[in-house]
């Protein structure tokens, strides 16, 4: 499996996008061994924006599609969409178990901030200045 298929410089091409936690990997490697996906990875992404900022998505993939960046992460391969990828270079995929729940979690050292709106419509009327104003 090449490293990665969107051409970049040489040096940029062996760099990990998004880590994928050890822990992580492991849930992820029993619900792809539960669902019978051999061959698959995750692929991870960004949707939406607008008043709650930018929304992260995990799927099962084991397909490239045009422009994505590929790589391995702990063994797993990783897709990501070159949008993306602008958003989510040096994030990390955690899994997380606590007494509220558990899930993945995606810790963005590039999200600069969130809103706290409850409802789209309060976004832009917030007094704080939050939510675009």
């Amino acid at each position: 499996m090449d490293t990665q298929t969107n051409p970049m410089p040489e040096t940029a091409a062996m760099k990990t996008l998004v880590a994928l936690t050890p822990l992580a990997v492991q849930k992820l490697h029993a619900l792809l061994t539960e669902k019978n996906l051999s061959g698959y990875g995750l692929r991870v992404f960004v949707s939406g924006g607008g008043c709650s900022g930018l929304q992260y998505g995990l799927a099962f993939e084991n397909k490239t599609e045009e422009g994505d960046f590929v790589f391995e992460s702990q063994g797993l391969p990783v897709y990501l969409d070159a949008t993306s990828a602008l958003y989510l270079d040096g994030a990390t995929v955690d899994y997380v178990d606590g007494p509220s729940g558990s899930g993945f979690k995606i810790e963005n050292p590039n999200a600069v901030g969130s809103c706290s709106c409850s409802s789209a419509e309060e976004c832009g009327s917030a007094s704080d200045g939050c939510c675009g104003n």
